[in-house]
């Protein structure tokens, strides 16, 4: 049964529902009831009695079912009572304590009421941003005022989400790693700048809008005059677009949302309309009619980003929009060109898609291959028109592939579009914008869909005998990942980017060394991409967006001599002035068409670092804060966002937008699959961080756009994989869990499992923090932490492993590696705080009167401990750091997120490198003490033990810690026995080193009978899980080794088995048992 704690007025206690506990290491351990802190009224029902016999006995008894569990997990058997591995295990309810103290937003949470018994991620995160945020802790012009103070500047932007959606777990990775930057940089004295914003995202926010017309009045966009639809599309933006500044919100991120960016806002799109004036008038934007991406679906242009390739095996049937039946891809069709003035021979091709065939201008071999040349400048019979078309030779045909002859469509094929231009072929556009057959097509097929007609194509190929045959075909497919239609490449008339100059500069920045890629093996793609960079198209055919600011000169276009006038100008009065100088006449007189599209949502957004700064103005944040210290995204935007704000933003400001760029990986589940809405593995942070129940992810799929089969596939998954709901995990942790992986190398695989571990984690500090509290008492005054002196070798020890891990975390933010730091903190906080030194120091804080040393040193692991980690839990940080008592006489931070962070050249005085060393042999000699009671399962007793070297001195590094030895091994008084001289009889034995022997009290202390036949049942048990696997022969390497290593494993426990009842059959025989007497 679920303990609910009674609350005084702002606590109020709830209970979660049940969710999924997946395997934990089994160091996640929270302090014992006997570790707990006292809880006094209001926060707990009951007293503690202190240290008690009753408690004491209960302590013994947890810690003895700790070692069989433990015992149990090492030799490969299920603890009774447990689910075997792999299967679903019930996440335990916690009490979720809430804080319910009036408090205005951005007033002061309310420190100085009693912390909850237990860690609550609501109660933590309560209250303190919205205080953030008021008091300017993450502007830079407060930081200029902190006594750390650099001098130095640190710009970062984020990378900006689309307004139409939420953030997912990937941006969640994002936010976590830029704002653990941030937050350090903030901390160490620099003038932090990070520029909050987000993209308007041309497509999907138009589709988006669009169907919830369609939806709510029955009606299309065309239906509204444009000017009305936009009206509608603001203020959809306005009712729905804050909710990625809540998530931001809720994930901690200190952005300064004072200078928060739209890329439709106002001074935003003078800089877009800027830019394109700037580049055309450099001669890097044009306008031509080329190959395109187009969606017949969205009836606009995309960009190479939004088109998704899909690889298929063979034949394969899709359900496309706006097609009542299934289409077949993946299928080879066989068609044969007659050759004319020869009845009998034929040039056989194949292709994937016949409904192009009216687009053939040209047949291609390669001039080499033997087959064709007797054919070379001979014409073929078009097999639908009878038009004769010509058997050109080109070297890029593959002769080995097929039948080595080729179709040549230029007007749908970007390789054809390459090969006519070579050869002079134009173009045929048979298939239009709504992916219909057009008039060029004939009768029989135009206006029919273009997979309609490919049908109707192949049944005329059949009836005039010219259809060779259909056989399965593995193919890429090109899809359109905003509407899932197969992408056309249609002739367009756009307005293009020329890259290749901007490229070449940004390939040779990063070949320089003045542009940094990291991980470095990025740069490989960088310079492959920009050595093969086509032009860019920037037209888009939709309303929302901005306007493309070029004008059609009417009058020049009436002319009818097929080159249309073309004017670019920031206003359409400067258009018209330029147009009046080009063409002669009077502005009066002229009359200019807008271009009705707008521009790649893409073209804004590679102008983010310093459009958002204020650009085209000299502003004063532009001065500051430009170039940008580093960029921080997904690699997945290396070339298509990176890339184009490196090539744009070089060539409108003169400088590189930023000198060092972060790329972290994909983030994936813990099956290693991609997230996918498909699959039902998306999730939003809020639901890791505030839990949810199974039912509620299911109704988040029905609101999504999945067809009735995806929605069965994803809602199964989820039922899978989340059984009982997400648990609560808290921001501190998802953050924790998320820097803790090596993002910038392969993917991240992510599981709930995982954050909940962190959680446990975050609990383990809370305790600590609590227990800390306490023996510091009150009254406590902290000394200046240059003045603490350890008044122990176990003081000094715990001293120097704190400086030792705030040198780790410095050197690893100066590298940018979170891992490292997550590591360092998590050891120190875990196993060298909580472990060791808390466990230690409880035996001294029990005289009476409390010695000094030990509260101030306390005092010093809470507060540095607390700042080391703050950047990575800061909620958690803030509400520990805030209860500490303040140094007297020292300018104290106002908050923990712009108080100083550690240093090691601040914390050096209390390295003992070489004392660390010395207690790591103290720390073995622990676990061979601990090992020993768990074989003769001495749960109650506390055996002397007594340590022996061979070698003169090598005890005495043992001397100073022989009482926390004897405390943290569970033991009673430890000594030291001269070499040579021999053990007392009765005394288990096992060493420490080559060198060094342990021995520990046994007489008295153990039934040998009665624990000989426990070890014997032990031992068979064992000795049939290795009979087991000599007998099992794994299939892979991968299975041998672990074999090998659980070989291994158990074949030593079963040697000390031996060893350990061979010296109970010596106590056997030298005393007789408690029956016997």
């Amino acid at each position: 049964m679920l303990r609910v704690w009674s609350a005084s007025p702002p606590l109020q206690t709830l209970l979660m529902p049940r969710s999924p506990l997946a395997s934990l290491p089994s160091r996640c351990w929270g302090l014992g009831p006997s570790q707990a802190l006292r809880r006094p009224h209001p926060l707990s029902t009951q007293s503690e009695p202190c240290r008690s016999s009753l408690s004491r006995r209960n302590h013994e008894a947890k810690q003895k079912r700790q070692r069989e569990k433990q015992m149990a997990l090492e030799a490969g058997i299920t603890p009774k009572g447990k689910a075997p591995a792999g299967s679903s295990k019930a996440w335990t309810p916690k009490e979720v304590v809430l804080y319910e103290v009036p408090t205005e937003p951005g007033e002061k949470k309310d420190v100085y009421r009693l912390l909850p018994p237990a860690y609550s991620p609501r109660y933590v995160e309560a209250a303190w941003y919205s205080w953030w945020v008021r008091e300017g802790f993450f502007k830079p012009e407060y930081q200029t005022r902190l006594p750390q103070a650099t001098g130095e500047t640190f710009s970062m932007c984020i990378p900006p989400p689309n307004v139409t959606g939420s953030l997912h777990i990937g941006h969640a990775l994002t936010v976590a790693i830029q704002d653990a930057l941030v937050r350090w940089h903030r901390m160490r004295g620099d003038q932090v700048l990070w520029i909050p914003g987000s993209d308007h995202a041309g497509i999907a926010t138009q589709a988006v809008v669009e169907k919830q017309l369609w939806k709510e009045r029955g009606m299309r966009r065309h239906e509204l005059s444009r000017e009305k639809f936009l009206r509608e599309v603001w203020k959809w933006k306005d009712e729905k677009g804050g909710e990625i500044s809540e998530q931001l919100q809720a994930l901690g991120a200190s952005l300064d949302w004072d200078r928060e960016c739209f890329t439709m806002d106002a001074g935003f799109s003078v800089a877009v309309t800027e830019a394109f004036v700037r580049l055309y008038e450099a001669g890097l934007l044009y306008r031509s009619q080329q190959l395109v991406n187009w969606s017949c679906t969205l009836r606009s242009a995309i960009s190479d980003i939004e088109v998704e390739s899909r690889p298929l095996p063979g034949h394969t049937e899709l359900q496309l929009p706006g097609c009542p039946t299934p289409v077949s891809f993946g299928l080879l069709v066989s068609v044969a060109f007659p050759v004319d003035g020869e009845p009998d021979a034929e040039v056989v091709v194949g292709t994937t898609r016949p409904e192009t065939l009216p687009g053939d201008v040209a047949v291609a071999v390669h001039p080499d291959d033997s087959r064709y040349t007797h054919l070379h400048g001979r014409q073929l019979r078009h097999p639908l028109t009878g038009q004769l078309l010509p058997l050109i030779t080109d070297s890029t045909v593959q002769p080995h592939v097929g039948t080595g002859a080729v179709k040549v469509t230029p007007a749908h094929s970007p390789a054809d579009a390459e090969l006519g231009a070579r050869h002079g072929l134009s173009p045929l556009s048979v298939i239009a914008e709504d992916g219909t057959m057009t008039s060029l097509c004939g009768d029989w097929l135009q206006g029919l869909h273009r997979f309609v007609a490919r049908e109707k194509i192949i049944s005329a190929l059949r009836e005039r005998g010219l259809f060779r045959g259909l056989q399965n075909h593995p193919m890429v497919l090109p899809i359109c990942s905003r509407s899932g239609d197969v992408i056309e490449y249609l002739l367009k008339s756009q307005w293009f980017v020329r890259c290749r100059e901007m490229g070449d500069r940004a390939a040779q920045a990063v070949e320089s060394g003045a542009l940094e890629l990291s991980p470095s093996f990025h740069q490989k793609n960088w310079q492959h991409w920009f050595s093969h960079i086509g032009d860019w198209c920037v037209s888009r055919q939709l309303w929302w967006g901005h306007r493309i600011p070029a004008y059609l000169v009417v009058e020049e276009h009436m002319k009818g001599d097929g080159e249309d006038c073309w004017v670019v100008g920031r206003t359409e009065t400067e258009a018209r002035k330029i147009a009046a100088e080009l063409t002669g006449r009077s502005e009066a007189e002229l009359t200019l068409q807008r271009d009705p599209d707008v521009l790649d949502t893409w073209f804004s957004s590679a102008l983010f670092p310093f459009a958002a700064l204020g650009w085209p103005q000299e502003t004063p944040d532009l001065a500051r804060f430009y170039p940008l210290s580093l960029l921080e995204t997904g690699s997945d935007l290396l070339l298509f966002w990176v890339g184009r704000m490196v090539m744009l933003g070089t060539q409108l400001t003169g400088q590189l937008p930023f000198t060092k760029v972060l790329l972290h990986s994909m983030v994936r589940d813990g099956q290693g699959r991609k997230m996918s809405k498909s699959l039902g593995n998306v999730l939003d942070p809020r639901d890791i961080i505030s839990g949810v129940e199974l039912q509620v992810l299911q109704e988040k799929l029905k609101d999504g756009n999945l067809d009735s089969t995806e929605l069965a596939i994803a809602a199964a998954a989820q039922r899978k994989d989340f059984p009982h709901g997400i648990p609560e995990c808290g921001t501190d942790a998802l953050r924790f869990a998320l820097c803790s992986h090596r993002a910038l190398g392969g993917d991240v695989h992510l599981s709930v499992s995982e954050v909940l571990s962190s959680r446990h984690f975050c609990n383990k500090i809370w305790n600590a923090l609590r227990f800390i509290l306490n023996a510091l008492g009150e009254g406590f005054v902290p000394q200046p932490a240059e003045e603490l002196s350890p008044s122990s070798p176990t003081d000094a020890w715990i001293l120097s492993r704190l400086a030792h891990t705030a040198q780790e975390c410095e050197r690893a933010f100066l590298a940018r590696e979170l891992p490292l730091i997550t590591h360092a903190l998590h050891h120190f906080w875990l196993h060298s705080l909580c472990d060791v030194y808390l466990e230690a120091v409880k035996p001294v804080l029990s005289h009476s009167p409390h010695p000094q040393g030990p509260p101030q040193v306390l005092f010093s692991c809470a507060d540095v401990g607390l700042r080391l980690l703050a950047p990575l839990m800061p909620f958690l940080a803030e509400e520990l750091w805030q209860r500490l008592p303040p140094r007297p006489g020292s300018n104290s931070a106002p908050s923990i997120s712009v108080a100083p962070y550690p240093t090691t050249h601040s914390l050096e005085h209390w390295r003992q490198p070489a004392l660390e060393q010395h207690f790591s042999q103290v720390q073995e000699a622990v676990q061979v003490l601990r090992a020993l009671r768990a074989t003769y399962q001495l749960t109650k007793a506390r055996p002397r033990v007594l340590l022996q070297s061979s070698e003169p001195g090598e005890l005495s590094l043992f001397k100073p810690f022989l009482e926390p030895l004897a405390t943290l091994g569970h033991c009673g008084a430890v000594g030291l026995l001269p070499p040579g001289v021999a053990a007392p009889s009765g005394w288990a034995q096992a060493p420490l080193s080559d060198t060094i022997q342990v021995y520990m009290e046994l007489q008295g202390l153990v039934d040998p009978q009665a624990h000989l036949a426990l070890l014997a049942a032990r031992r068979r048990k064992l000795q049939k899980q290795l009979d087991g696997l000599m007998a099992w022969t794994p299939s892979g390497g991968e299975e041998e080794t672990k074999r090998q290593q659980r070989l291994s494993s158990l074949q030593l426990e079963l040697s000390k088995l031996d060893k350990a009842a061979s010296h109970l059959r010596q106590l056997t025989d030298a005393c007789p048992s408690p029956k016997e007497l």
